[in-house]
């Protein structure tokens, strides 16, 4: 009798106390979706799209009626922008610089805060600051000859998968007759530039099973990861409890195949290291490091950073472009009069007889213009990497306490009818004004803004247009059955990827 007594006058102390909890929020804050016990408004947004959550929030902000939707993601007070001056006003702002702390960022860290995406502060500054400024030594965010000319050689390579046949197992799984596999078909040449600007070395094409392995590891990781870090991060306490579930598992795999083989390649410099002469980045940065340890009581540099800072930095070249391309070669069997445009413009420019090259770029419009076109349409990173308010600040006269986690919705930005028109229409034409590439009419924001603009935008830009020029210049793709195709779905994770496809390469006449 007592027990039902006490039941019955808890469970109305219970509902008032969660429908306060629900509707409670900082002072001056965004309007947005209420809070439920522990993950706040995390279900509420997935129910507005749960595999699109650049879509959810774009719906909240329409239910709302507010241009920045403000909720909590488990304890953390969130904003989600999504009116373009606003995201371009978040992005180039100083006291949004930090990134917050969460297990999706620690787990691929030694669980520590290490690297260059993820981290904030001095300590970021300080090893940005570094990396940047000795990686462009090396090609790195600067056009560089050694580098080109790595590139084409790996590009060749490429290409002669498909033209003299695969040679190695691996290449096998890869290429099968005239049919290749997106988007891994164009991870060498990425891939192996990248660990050149590194260790001034590449792997040989019998050892392109390690950079395979690292590319489909990082679409592992990029799978299982949610733009906002998702249930893991709100309560990762589930890594424990049901680790398969979660995707805890399949994180920590797709994960340890960067760190596990920068491991070994920071290892190997340690252990050849000399004071007196540098090879490469990795000993501009291990002679750094000592002299820190010689002059400092506390150091900002160390092994795990310095492989986490290759990890970063390897990253984006392991996952994003190569699925830029296979966007567009997927856009190309839909819309076949690209191909056609791209295939004159080369003629015109390049000819046959040559692979193209940087220099051919300012003179080949149209093949840049469907580059942007297709990181416009296809948002690579939708909701940005969370940002962190540093301090208690303002944001279009709402106020932002600090520890705040901020997220840019870049689709709203690239999608806007106010800036493009038509967006929902693929028209590579739009960048361009009288058969010239205009940059001033390319608002879109692939790369992101401001201090945390990706370091990797230049090597990006160029490698595409070389690996992808190369490409074009060879073969003339179409579907793998003969089939007409439409668009495969969008997988949204951190980045925004689509399932992997064959496609066909003939020839060019």
């Amino acid at each position: 009798m007592i027990a039902a007594i006490v039941i019955a006058l808890l469970i109305p102390y219970l509902i008032v106390y969660f429908y306060r909890n629900a509707y409670k929020r900082p002072d001056n804050f965004p309007p947005g979706p209420p809070s439920l016990p522990i993950y706040g408004a995390f279900w509420i947004v997935l129910a507005h799209g749960f595999n699109d959550l650049s879509t959810a929030f774009r719906k909240l902000g329409e239910k709302y009626k507010t241009k920045m939707i403000g909720c909590f993601m488990g304890p953390v007070p969130t904003i989600v922008i999504n009116d373009p001056a606003l995201i371009k006003e978040m992005l180039t702002r100083e006291e949004f610089d930090g990134r917050m702390d969460i297990i999706l960022f620690r787990l691929r860290s030694f669980w520590k805060r290490l690297g260059i995406f993820f981290t904030d502060g001095y300590f970021w500054h300080v090893q940005r600051r570094f990396s940047l400024r000795y990686l462009r030594d090396y090609g790195f965010g600067r056009r560089d000859d050694t580098l080109e000319a790595v590139l084409s050689s790996e590009i060749k390579e490429m290409l002669d998968m498909r033209l003299s046949g695969p040679k190695y197992p691996d290449e096998m799984e890869i290429v099968k007759g005239d049919l290749v596999y997106m988007p891994f078909f164009f991870s060498i040449p990425f891939i192996n530039g990248v660990v050149h600007v590194l260790s001034r070395s590449t792997l040989s094409r019998s050892e392109y099973h390690s950079l395979w392995t690292l590319a489909k590891g990082t679409l592992t990781f990029l799978r299982n990861s949610t733009d906002m870090g998702g249930a893991l991060s709100l309560t990762p306490w589930l890594k424990d409890v049901m680790p398969n579930y979660s995707g805890y598992n399949n994180l920590v795999k797709g994960n340890q195949v960067l760190l596990d083989y920068f491991t070994k390649v920071v290892n190997e410099a340690k252990e050849t290291h000399d004071e007196t002469y540098d090879r490469h980045f990795l000993d501009m940065y291990l002679t750094k490091m000592k002299q820190e340890f010689r002059e400092k009581e506390r150091s900002t540099y160390s092994v795990d950073q310095l492989i986490l800072t290759c990890t970063d930095y390897t990253f984006p070249a392991a996952s994003a472009v190569q699925i830029i391309l296979s966007m567009l070669v997927e856009r190309m069997l839909v819309q076949p009069e690209i191909q056609d445009k791209i295939h004159e413009e080369l003629d015109r420019v390049v000819g046959r007889d040559r692979l193209p090259n940087l220099d051919d770029r300012k003179n080949m419009p149209y093949l840049e213009a469907c580059l942007r076109e297709t990181m416009r349409f296809d948002t690579t990173v939708p909701l940005t990497i969370p940002h962190r308010a540093m301090k208690d600040t303002t944001l279009a006269g709402y106020d932002v306490p600090e520890g705040t986690m901020l997220s840019a919705n870049l689709v709203m930005l690239h999608m806007d009818k106010d800036i493009w028109g038509d967006p929902e229409n693929f028209r590579p034409d739009r960048f361009l004004r009288n058969g010239k590439l205009d940059l001033s009419l390319d608002k879109s924001l692939p790369f992101g803004a401001g201090r945390r603009l990706c370091a990797g935008e230049t090597y990006a830009r160029q490698s595409m247009f070389q690996v992808f020029s190369a490409f074009m210049q060879t073969f003339k793709v179409s579907t793998a059955d003969g089939k007409p195709r439409k668009l495969s779905p969008r997988i949204q994770g951190i980045l925004t990827t689509i399932p992997e496809y064959w496609v066909k390469l003939n020839l060019r006449d």
